[in-house]
């Protein structure tokens, strides 16, 4: 195995131990020599640690040499795994548990496939690289979309950019019991969003083409005012029934594509018609 456990002993377990949990899970194993469980449990560990060794420390105290770390770690029986995050223990289990039930607890405490791009897109929000930040979350989201940091994290950066539907289908998926203080800003960001996006003159423009719905170049006029509004799902949607009606008429087509070459990367709306664009094309 290449890794294989530190030994633990009473000189060096707070750098082991306390201190290195910081950086990475600590699994503390407690055993002895004449444990025959201990020697059951051992290689399934040190399978573990190797498997996650970029994340997870194996570290060993053996309870016949090392009784006052025993003693102080309250050890009743053997063999006995504490787990250490951030100098705490935060979970552990007495006798033999199977490699999967193992796995299970260590994935509870490690960063998940898309923590690191979470933290990326939080950061890119905060230095307000709104784009960046969008296609960061818009890829944590798709590794982990049950995880509401994610979900959250995506809403922010879809507003962001304008995204405005996205942001009210992604705040519509999160529970009442998850609806916290970061629920609550970017709703209010929503909703400022949303009052930026209706003015008296979009308002105006959208009446005369519910009044002209056969003057295609007016709905051109009102999906560039839309997608300006950030309201791109209805900008596009409105360019796309234009070139329904007449595929070649004016710049519909360039126009088409300049608002799919306009949204940030990674956004879906813009894979999907592009897919209808080129369906359309070909």
């Amino acid at each position: 195995m290449a890794n294989i456990g530190i030994p633990v002993t009473i000189e060096n377990f707070e750098q082991i131990i306390l201190t290195g949990s910081k950086t990475k899970l600590v699994m503390v194993d407690f055993w002895a020599d004449w444990c025959e469980p201990c020697k059951q449990l051992m290689p399934i560990l040190e399978k573990l640690a190797s498997d996650y060794s970029d994340r997870v420390t194996l570290a060993k105290i053996d309870c016949e040499e090392q009784q006052q770390l025993a003693a102080q770690f309250g050890i009743r029986s053997l063999p006995t795994v504490a787990f250490f995050k951030d100098g705490q223990p935060v979970d552990g289990f007495a006798g033999v548990e199977p490699e999967s039930a193992i796995r299970a607890r260590i994935e509870q405490h490690i960063p998940g496939p898309g923590d690191d791009l979470l933290q990326q897109a939080q950061q890119l929000l905060q230095q307000e690289q709104f784009d960046e930040a969008y296609a960061a979350a818009k890829q944590a989201y798709d590794l982990q979309s049950d995880n509401v940091q994610a979900q959250l994290t995506l809403a922010d950066a879809a507003c962001s950019v304008g995204r405005i539907e996205q942001t009210e289908t992604l705040l519509k998926a999160i529970a009442l019991a998850d609806q916290d203080s970061y629920f609550q800003h970017v709703q209010s960001k929503l909703q400022l969003a949303r009052e930026a996006a209706d003015s008296p003159e979009l308002r105006a423009l959208q009446q005369q083409v519910e009044e002209q719905p056969d003057d295609l170049e007016l709905a051109l006029e009102l999906a560039t005012a839309l997608y300006q509004a950030h309201r791109m799902e209805e900008a596009l949607e409105l360019v796309f029934q234009v070139l329904k009606q007449d595929f070649e008429f004016a710049n519909a087509k360039q126009k088409a594509l300049d608002m799919l070459n306009g949204l940030p990367k990674g956004d879906p709306l813009a894979a999907h018609y592009r897919r209808v664009l080129y369906s359309m094309m070909y």
